[in-house]
């Protein structure tokens, strides 16, 4: 079927969700749960009609704007200025959770499935431990919810998609090393290339990021520019940043999430448009992954899954995702419901599903379709279970905490 009538498919889709979100937000559905079960209706694994595959460069070319955009757009809400004195449930959760979180998974993974590589199991582990706060919204949005901890939820996830990306090309590195009998993939290539990315990736996203935030704050105090371009402007610094990057050796994905976070906080002049432009932007995007996800990985994923993937993606939910967070949290004066919540709500969606598919890309690896099965697993599960127990585990808050200050 011609490409042009199963994106017409996708967009009617898309249309028909616009129309009536009011009722459908007040349902037990979510924005993921239902594009990506669309998604999965359509694709292979449903009625057929839409049947791009993995291999598809229509879906790669989606896939890598989106990564690039959607690490722009987070990196650039954080301010950095309130990170020490508001931000400290995240800051533990990034700098101590995230990095248990990938040991954790890494070691579990081996423990469930000892002939896989252990650089596969890094791989997979670091692909599986970003979150994603589209999946947790009722949490964000409840008033009865303490801002810290919905604050929490929001920052962490913002933020580690951008700092599990360096270990998801190095794993992937290692990976194809072990797969190779490419001499030139020595271990000092891979470390200068590696180094190459790490570093010249974030010096080209703090030079685009900073020098965009300084000509944009300069042209609207001299009133050159209009609030519609002031969004294609900051939409094309991100892109910027990704193609400077690539052009000198360095990660353009990193480049983009650093510039992200230079832009956002070297601006001076507050620019509603582009928070408007960004916010519907961002859930275009999000809506058009969703849909990747359900027709195009689903079904291989599910093709290819067995017990094993359905362990590691139970333990990824569970085990892996709480313990860590938990020990991150240690010393911190919380009640058990709320350190409950934030280790329970470390959902799985974006990030994942576009760190797979670049991977898939980029990448011809051994145990690929193991890779992808667990990343389906997890992020399918979490799409139904933390979409389902978002609004209950909100709604109970109240009753907890008051009762807490009853006794």
């Amino acid at each position: 079927m011609p490409h042009s009538f199963q994106f017409a498919l996708i967009l009617f889709g898309i249309m028909g969700f616009a129309l009536f979100v009011r009722p459908i937000e007040k349902s037990w559905i979510t924005l993921p749960i239902f594009f990506a079960g669309l998604g999965l209706g359509l694709g292979p694994a449903g009625l057929g009609v839409i049947d791009l595959n993995i291999d598809d460069s229509t879906i790669h070319t989606v896939a890598e704007i989106t990564l690039i955009l959607t690490l722009f757009l987070d990196a650039s809400k954080i301010r950095l200025r309130n990170l020490k004195a508001h931000y400290a449930l995240p800051t533990r959760m990034l700098l101590i959770g995230m990095p248990l979180t990938i040991l954790m998974g890494a070691a579990m993974i081996m423990l469930l499935a000892p002939d896989l590589p252990w650089a596969m199991a890094l791989l997979t582990a670091a692909i599986l431990t970003p979150t994603d706060a589209a999946l947790a919204q009722p949490i964000l949005a409840d008033k009865d919810v303490p801002t810290r901890v919905s604050e929490a939820i929001n920052v962490e996830s913002g933020l580690n998609d951008g700092l599990a990306l360096p270990v998801v090309v190095f794993a992937a590195l290692l990976m194809a090393n072990e797969a190779t009998s490419n001499i030139s993939l020595t271990p000092l290539a891979i470390g200068q290339f590696v180094g190459a990315q790490i570093i010249f990736g974030p010096l080209a996203g703090i030079a685009i990021g900073f020098i965009g935030a300084k000509l944009l704050d300069m042209a609207t105090h001299h009133k050159f520019t209009q609030p519609i371009y002031e969004g294609i402007f900051f939409l094309s610094v991100g892109l910027a940043a990704f193609f400077g990057a690539e052009s000198i050796g360095g990660n353009g994905f990193i480049a983009a999430f650093v510039a992200g976070l230079t832009f956002g906080n070297a601006k001076k002049t507050n620019h509603k448009f582009i928070t408007e432009f960004l916010e519907g932007e961002s859930t275009f995007l999000s809506i058009l992954t969703f849909m990747i996800f359900g027709a195009v990985l689903a079904p291989v994923g599910l093709a290819h899954a067995n017990w094993t993937t359905v362990l590691i993606a139970v333990g990824f939910l569970t085990i892996v995702r709480m313990v860590p967070i938990a020990i991150s949290l240690f010393g911190e004066k919380l009640h058990f419901y709320e350190r409950f919540i934030l280790g329970w709500f470390g959902p799985k969606g974006l990030a994942s599903i576009l760190f797979a598919l670049f991977v898939a890309e980029q990448y011809e690896l051994p145990h690929i379709d193991e890779m992808l099965a667990c990343t389906v697993l997890t992020v399918g599960l979490s799409i139904l279970v933390h979409g389902l127990s978002a609004k209950p585990l909100a709604h109970h808050f109240e009753k907890t905490m008051q009762k807490v200050k009853n006794k």
